[in-house]
């Protein structure tokens, strides 16, 4: 394709600064990167409007939106991963003891149902504290990036004017999900929060991922190699980043936590493609559909790009 200027929207991280630099240039396009202080905002025009040429998304939020006909397709391209055991939290007041507690309850979720550290949360909930997710009252603080996608019948809205912190601390709700606490008395409801998620890794290789790229299937359309550049482009990134880590540059919590998964693993803690991610991709999905989240499970062969199916960066 000639070098046209694609409209952008990505994080400024560790694993995109050379992109946002010029350091990293694409192959056969430029990136015309838009500033986008609230990030969730940019996914939101870009699932309702198509605003952008490519954009960072949520993984969950990108799954939801393809099963609704979205025109925009994913590359294998794993921006931003952590663990969520942390994303728990309860007031010291509430009686919950053990997170089997939350059953029978009302449990807030920041934002929407379908937003993917919810998803990833309620895995753990449901993997290795053996709650039942159905007999829980998931609340929500807002709406849905996809208009049209419908939750289970035990999610339901907070009261508008309230807050999911609010309602924790009137005792209405037991615990929340991906709230940030202001109060000393809302704490996290897995005191070893941080152990069980590298735990998880080691035992089970679960690094989960949150966020990917996507690129409007009008413009894969007129180039089916433009994906290709794209995930060339952010590896060759992120590949950079990797290597700063190695050398000890660094100094955020996200470089330390990236820095601590590859000393466990001694790999890449950020690798890019399908196989190298298929373990982690596809529990999510099965999670999705179990959680009423998608109707069914795809094959991740439909939900990238094809000239990305066998790339690794």
């Amino acid at each position: 394709m000639t070098d046209d200027q694609l409209r952008t929207v990505t994080r400024t991280q560790g694993n995109n600064e050379a992109l946002k630099t010029g350091a990293v240039r694409p192959h056969g396009f430029s990136f015309d990167f838009e500033e986008v202080p609230v990030l969730v905002h940019a996914f939101r025009r870009m699932v309702r409007e198509h605003a952008y040429d490519i954009s960072e998304m949520a993984l969950t939020t990108y799954l939801v939106a393809k099963e609704h006909g979205a025109r925009f397709t994913a590359v294998p391209a794993f921006l931003v991963r952590g663990f969520h055991h942390g994303a728990l939290h309860h007031h010291t007041a509430a009686p919950v003891t053990d997170p089997k507690d939350l059953e029978g309850r009302r449990v807030g979720v920041s934002r929407g149902y379908t937003v993917t550290t919810g998803v990833w949360a309620r895995s753990v909930l449901q993997e290795e504290h053996g709650v039942d997710l159905s007999k829980v009252t998931w609340v929500l603080s807002g709406d849905e990036h996809v208009a049209d996608y419908t939750p289970p019948g035990n999610v339901e809205s907070l009261e508008p004017g309230r807050t999911l912190e609010e309602a924790l601390t009137e005792g209405d709700l037991a615990a929340v999900i991906g709230v940030q606490p202001r109060s000393e008395q809302v704490v996290p409801l897995l005191p070893d929060a941080e152990k069980a998620g590298y735990r998880a890794l080691t035992e089970r290789g679960l690094f989960p991922v949150n966020h990917l790229v996507v690129v409007r299937d009008e413009l894969l359309e007129k180039d089916p190699e433009l994906a290709a550049h794209v995930f060339d482009a952010f590896a060759r990134s992120k590949q950079a980043y990797v290597e700063r880590l190695r050398a000890g540059e660094g100094d955020t919590a996200t470089d330390a936590l990236h820095r601590r998964v590859m000393r466990l693993t001694g790999a890449d803690p950020l690798p890019y493609g399908i196989e190298p991610n298929r373990h982690v991709l596809e529990t999510l999905l099965r999670h999705a559909v179990d959680q009423g989240i998608l109707r069914r499970p795809r094959p991740l062969e439909e939900l990238f790009a094809p000239a990305t199916l066998d790339l690794v960066g």
